[in-house]
């Protein structure tokens, strides 16, 4: 039994003494870092400006006039604004209608990225495009000139008249 605790005890000595050395080896083999002097000063380098035209348009940002018309061979048919951020687009192509959600690409290579009430934005060769709706080729509404015959004109409201109960409690 004595030699079996004295090699019990041995193990773990030897782990502690292999970690020691393999810990010596690693900081001998670390790069040494220079030494700063306490009266030195350090000459900060020189800042560049920021493109604030570049900052903008990552985080989506840009000038309401510099989107230009898309080049996309799609029409905008209707889009679909929500405000908890699911908004939809109806896009028309060559190969017929769909809907499109943020993010998704386009049959022509563009990426769709916003939707906006009338009009949605894509990304195509690095810049936003605009894709606007475009009106109907016909109204269906049409307006009248002149009176319209046998139309009876409804009564004016905006001057309401007593009857013969409201004049009495008066």
């Amino acid at each position: 039994m004595g030699i079996l605790s004295l090699a019990l005890c041995a193990l773990p000595l030897g782990y502690a003494a292999l970690s020691l050395w393999g810990e010596r080896a690693f900081r001998q083999a670390l790069p040494t870092l220079p030494t700063v002097q306490a009266n030195s000063r350090a000459v900060p380098a020189e800042r560049v400006p920021l493109n604030h035209a570049a900052v903008a348009t990552v985080m989506g940002l840009a000038a309401q006039g510099a989107l230009a018309r898309s080049a996309e061979p799609l029409k905008l048919r209707a889009s679909f604004v929500s405000s908890v951020g699911d908004s939809r687009a109806l896009l028309a192509g060559a190969e017929g209608q769909r809907i499109y959600r943020v993010g998704e690409s386009l049959p022509g290579g563009s990426i769709l990225r916003r939707i906006e009430s009338g009009r949605v934005v894509l990304w195509r060769n690095g810049r936003e495009e605009l894709l606007a709706l475009e009106p109907p080729g016909r109204t269906t509404l049409q307006r009248l000139n002149g009176p319209v015959p046998d139309a009876a004109v409804p009564a004016s409201s905006l001057y309401l008249r007593p009857t013969a109960t409201q004049r009495q409690s008066e």
